[in-house]
């Protein structure tokens, strides 16, 4: 509980409760809280009116309501992360760290990923150390997801997991402190404080600056917690700590929130409204990692393709968004700002030897403007994660998805017709509200019929605060959803065999990632299509300097010559090193 809300009680007990009483409770909130004046507490035999002068001196220099309000309020971001003041009720020594470890444990979602990044940056800015090792913590993080009930449920027998190790934890060591950052966070609230007495703090995915301050309430063995969500936060200013040093590519947060609304989805509730960061320090993050030597950065957001940056005046004209041919949206159209084929192509020019991805895109952001764009632009990947969701007009009209099954297939058509060889992903979900066995064999023949190279297939779970929670049944039964889904993925599979065989006998152009996982004496990367490539570990040509004998080590563009294919992995044997500008002659 907050000292703000400890001392509000008490102030309410002065109605029934003796005053030796209160005197005894606000000498237990001063104990607890170290970083309070010792003068500040009175002792269990001090005067009435001692007590009445003391409780209202701390009253008057403490946090005030007003304090509290202006947290939810839009204000000026400070320069960074460490540059606010500290509240009233905590000197500037108790946001340190002093070098106690964090263990952070990310689920779920590649901007979940991200976020650990975020937090990890502003963590240690504030003085503490990162850890790999659990047992060494001082601090565990989990960085949580809410997008099903069996990810929730993960956590919570995680958490079953790490109360162990806290009450083992020696009386000679700092207290261990464990906290929920994320969506999960911001779903379930109070539920995870009272359901779980072990869990000292609560951040939601708009509060990571404030987790200086909710560790050092954490510390006084106060519970902490701040879940508000922002219609401004994007951590424009914080870059992000990427921990692999042998990493080759990285995500890079573009926008936050979602304003879609789809029936089933939690993510609006959990993340807030979109917002999208300013181009400019897009750009600075990208220039960084290019600077670092990574070869790959995936734009990431909810809805990263609905990418709008109305932070300059000057281009906030009042021009329409453009949608895919066919489709809706749920929200008032917006006007004006920076879209996101001015962004593409902004991030495609700093650095040509750099690809270039986004993930994950709604299928009606895809205006000609932007296709047109990964088509010319040599390092912008040929591959476009297409959300279907379901195959039946009548279950995406429920599920809210803006579209028909009709324009779906039209757009996929006008994508081919418009980016030559693109490689297509999907999610599915098998069982939604309502869905009958019609429906479910609408989906099938879309798998059928556009032969997807990747897919994200998931049985449907619903979520409490979505507009099917309240409005639609949850009417299919469990065993149904199961043999759904186990169709739709022997389906997809069949299809993507057939759309991955193409490659068989042809050359892939493939950024080396490391050793394969499954044998030490072959290679993974990717290939423009984000299929995996796994290849033998053997000596090869450099393109750039004839005669001379290399081995391909992480970052390298090599060429493969694709030998088979399954629905999940291509495999082949490499002939040269090469970069990606002189690949294509080499293709």
């Amino acid at each position: 509980m907050h000292p703000l809300q400890c001392i509000l009680r008490v102030q309410r007990s002065l109605r029934w409760e003796p005053l030796t009483s209160v005197s005894w409770l606000l000498f237990k909130i001063c104990k607890a809280h170290s970083t309070l004046p010792s003068t500040a507490c009175p002792s269990p035999g001090q005067q009435e009116d001692g007590v009445r002068k003391d409780f209202s001196s701390r009253l008057a220099t403490g946090p005030t309501f007003q304090h509290f309000l202006r947290a939810s309020a839009p204000q000026e971001k400070p320069s960074s992360p460490e540059a606010e003041d500290p509240p009233h009720y905590l000197t500037v020594d108790a946001l340190l760290g002093r070098q106690r470890k964090v263990y952070l444990e990310t689920y779920g979602c590649q901007m979940n990923v991200n976020d650990t990044e975020i937090a990890w940056s502003i963590l240690q800015k504030s003085g503490y150390l990162r850890t790999s090792n659990l047992q060494e913590a001082d601090v565990i993080l989990l960085v949580t997801c809410s997008i099903r009930e069996k990810a929730e449920q993960t956590i919570w027998n995680r958490l079953h997991q790490l109360k162990a190790l806290k009450m083992k934890r020696s009386r000679s060591r700092v207290p261990l402190r464990i906290g929920i950052l994320g969506c999960m966070a911001e779903r379930l609230k109070e539920e995870i404080l009272n359901r779980e007495k072990m869990v000292d703090l609560l951040a939601g995915p708009d509060a990571y600056r404030d987790l200086p301050r909710l560790l050092a309430v954490a510390e006084s063995g106060q519970q902490a917690a701040n879940v508000l969500l922002s219609l401004e936060e994007t951590y424009a200013d914080v870059m992000p700590v990427q921990t692999s040093p042998s990493a080759t590519s990285a995500f890079v947060s573009i926008m936050r929130g979602c304003d879609n609304m789809c029936s089933y989805c939690i993510v609006p509730f959990t993340r807030g409204r979109e917002r999208s960061r300013p181009v400019a320090s897009i750009l600075e993050e990208v220039r960084k990692l290019s600077e670092q030597g990574l070869k790959e950065v995936t734009l990431l957001g909810q809805n990263v393709n609905s990418f709008r940056d109305n932070s300059e005046i000057q281009f906030n004209s009042a021009v329409s968004t453009n949608l895919s041919r066919g489709f809706t949206t749920n929200y008032k159209t917006k006007q004006g700002g920076l879209r996101f084929s001015h962004l593409l192509d902004q991030v495609s020019r700093v650095d040509p030897e750099m690809r270039i991805r986004f993930t994950s895109p709604h299928p009606k952001d895809f205006p000609d403007e932007v296709l047109q764009l990964i088509h010319e632009r040599g390092n912008i990947c040929k591959q476009i994660h297409l959300p279907a969701q379901s195959g039946s007009s009548r279950v995406l009209d429920a599920m809210r998805r803006g579209y028909s099954r009709e324009a779906y297939v039209e757009l996929v058509h006008h994508i081919r017709e418009s980016i030559p060889g693109v490689s297509l992903s999907s999610d599915f979900i098998a069982g939604f509200c309502g869905e009958t066995e019609e429906d479910h064999l609408q989906t099938v023949s879309l798998l059928r019929e556009v032969q997807y190279n990747m897919g994200f297939l998931f049985a449907y779970s619903m979520r409490q605060k979505t507009r099917a929670y309240h409005r639609l049944k949850d009417d299919v039964p469990e065993e149904v959803k199961l043999r759904r889904l186990e169709e739709l993925i022997t389906v997809f599979r069949e299809e993507a065999s057939k759309a991955n065989g193409t490659c068989v006998g042809g050359t892939q152009l493939v950024l080396v990632e490391g050793p394969s996982k499954r044998s030490a004496t072959d290679l993974c990367g990717r290939n423009d299509g984000n299929l995996k490539v796994i290849f033998p570990d053997a000596e090869m040509e450099d393109a750039a300097n004839p005669g001379l004998r290399v081995r391909a080590q992480p970052g390298d563009y090599v060429l493969v010559k694709i030998t088979s294919a399954s629905s999940q992995t291509l495999k082949g044997h490499v002939l040269c090193r090469t970069t990606l500008k002189d690949s294509l002659a080499h293709c």
